[in-house]
This record gives structure tokens, sequence and C-alpha cells, in this order.
């Protein structure tokens, strides 16, 4: 079986491992951060906003199961595409939208899912979530790891605070 990985950023990482996880063809979900200037950066000091990383994913995959498409379709759907200040409860750089690409496949995919989902009259505003080159993706710690399993209570506040709400708004209306 050949593997493959894509790298999303959509608000605090927590929020983002389960609607991967739990998705056919998905071999695991990391979190950490990328996009920034220092190496090996802490929570901490992502937290900060110092360093220019923001908190993302990193999904390996089985691409005979699950597309690079579908994780974008199933990536939109986890986030608000308007929103380039952070996501829901979450403001600031570190917490802001991108879908990072790590060849011309990947960003010719995105490219086109961004477009049509815009053409698609779905959001009043603007879609601002942006494609940008992966860059080194850092691990983060241990204790943020699948974090909805160790922490279901906290997990389950966390998408109380606006996500889960506009996930019902804008992605299962009929």
């Amino acid at each position: 079986m050949s593997v493959d990985t894509a790298i999303f950023a959509g608000g605090c990482f927590w929020c983002m491992v389960q609607p991967f996880d739990t998705y056919p063809g998905i071999e695991k979900v990391e979190s950490g951060y990328t996009g920034g200037y220092v190496p090996n950066p802490t929570y901490e000091q992502v937290k900060s906003g110092a360093t220019g990383h923001t908190e993302a994913v990193r999904i390996t995959f089985d691409p005979a199961v699950v597309s690079y498409a579908d994780l974008v379709e199933i990536y939109w759907q986890q986030t608000d595409p308007t929103d380039a200040m952070g996501q829901f409860q979450d403001r600031g750089d570190n917490y802001r939208p991108v879908i990072f690409v790590k060849d011309q496949d990947q960003r010719r995919i995105a490219e086109a899912s961004k477009k049509r989902l815009a053409a698609s009259g779905r959001f009043a505003d603007p879609i601002v979530t942006r494609i940008e080159p992966a860059q080194p993706f850092y691990l983060a710690e241990d204790y943020h790891q699948q974090f909805y399993k160790k922490n279901p209570e906290r997990f389950a506040a966390e998408e109380a605070a606006g996500r889960a709400q506009f996930r019902q708004e804008h992605w299962n209306k009929k």
C-alpha cells in the first residue's frame, strides 16, 4: 500500500482531527505546527503568535481508498472559509485557514475545489482560505495528539463554541 499526505489548517487542531480520523482510508492524523519561521516551536510559542506558525493537521492516507480531492471537500466542511483571521472562537494568525499543498497536483485540486466553492453561492462572503506551499511540519506535544479521544468533555466544549453550529447551518442544510 502506498500512502500520501495532506496538511490542512482550520483553526484549533483539536477540532480538525476527528473529522478525518474517522474516515475510511485515513492511516493517521497528527496535530502540529507549520507555515512559520521558528524551528521546532512549542505550543506556547505558537499560541503567542510569535513564530508565524499555524495549528494544522497532517493526514496520512491511502489514495486507493480516499482521494486528496475527497480530503479537500472534508476540509471545507470543517471550517469557515470566509474568515481569514482565525476560526470560530480561535482568533489570530496561528488559527488562519490554509490548505498547504506539497506539489502542483495538490495545488490544482485545491484551487479547483476553492473555485467551485466560491461559485456555489453557499457563502455570501468571499472564500479567503489560502492555498500555500507546504513547509516543515512540526508535531505538537503528545497531549495534543488525538485530543478528542483523550479529553472528550473539553473537545465537546470547543466544538460547541461555534464550529458545530456553523457546520449545521452551512453544510448540513438540504
